[in-house]
């Protein structure tokens, strides 16, 4: 039989980012309370307006507000403001599976990973309610994007639910502002190399009244800026290169005909096309060798990461 966290004396903390969630926090609170005694609660209030804070401080959870709006704005604060040897965070909404924390948190300690996700499993009897058919394909092409540029092996790569390890937290920079910090915590993982695992989790349907707070088309569109964002800072040489060797190509294609022109006669009657593949060209040249120096630096952004992340001891 594995052990618990508390037969390890770790510290484990239940860390919850809420935006008006006063009608499901309790059963959150109760809920991992039930699954993991050992948990201290923390409940990050999003400058809530229905009262969360107030349901989440009767429950016995400690109650920190964060006035700045957004997901990433109340991860960056969470990670800064708590310390311990486990991190498990979930959302506020009552629809992931507080059965399953115990799971996640030996598979984080038994296999010495920094990330363990919560990957969600919807029953088909509530699949439409609990997870909507556009949220899930956006789901798979956003992970796909992923998957191809920056590698790994993710299913389900905007799960709110999640558990670290300290030296994951206190590593983390935490630049996002809204929902597109999940994809900002697994290019995190991926670029430094981390040990990380999955665990299938049951996933509900929110409760009637309740209201999720994630715009499909907005937020959607968020998180593919994000990724593109991290895509040219994370690698670009690759980025760079691309648009070189398009604005190459184009070059290349318009330039045939007036080659072949001033092979037959010497002469160039096309002299603005000329000089458009010739400046095309010059910008691909520039592009390649942005995307060179760029690549320099990002190399040593990523050894100063890699430095910070090992200078954290784990417990």
């Amino acid at each position: 039989m594995q052990n618990n966290s508390r037969d390890r004396a770790l510290s484990v903390a239940l860390v919850v980012p809420c935006y008006n969630e006063a009608q499901t926090i309790a059963d959150v609170i109760t809920g991992f309370r039930a699954a993991m005694p050992e948990l201290s609660i923390h409940v990050f209030d999003n400058a809530s307006t229905d009262g969360t804070a107030e349901v989440a401080r009767r429950m016995g959870a400690e109650v920190i507000h964060v006035a700045a709006k957004g997901k990433g704005n109340v991860v960056r604060r969470m990670f800064a403001d708590i310390d311990a040897d486990v991190y498990v965070m979930v959302d506020g909404d009552s629809t992931y599976d507080a059965a399953s924390v115990r799971a996640m948190v030996d598979k984080l300690v038994d296999e010495k990973l920094d990330m363990v996700v919560g990957c969600r499993q919807t029953p088909s009897e509530v699949a439409g309610a609990a997870y909507r058919r556009g949220h899930q394909w956006g789901n798979r092409m956003l992970t796909g994007s992923v998957r191809q540029i920056f590698g790994g092996a993710f299913t389900d790569m905007l799960s709110g639910y999640r558990v670290f390890s300290r030296r994951f937290v206190k590593s983390f920079p935490a630049l996002s502002a809204g929902f597109e910090i999940e994809t900002e915590l697994t290019v995190h993982a991926l670029e430094l190399s981390m040990p990380i695992g999955e665990v299938m989790t049951p996933y509900g349907a929110r409760p009637e009244g309740s209201e999720s707070k994630l715009s499909t088309y907005r937020d959607g569109w968020r998180i593919l800026k994000t990724i593109l964002r991290l895509y040219m800072l994370e690698r670009p040489l690759h980025f760079y290169g691309l648009i070189a060797a398009a604005l190459a190509a184009l070059s290349l294609g318009l330039s045939a005909p007036v080659l072949l022109d001033f092979l037959r006669t010497g002469l160039v009657p096309r002299l603005p096309t000329a000089v458009l593949c010739a400046a095309l060209m010059l910008l691909a040249a520039m592009a390649l060798h942005c995307g060179m120096i760029l690549d320099s630096v990002t190399r040593g952004r990523q050894e100063n990461k890699r430095l910070s992340y090992l200078a954290v001891r784990p417990r």
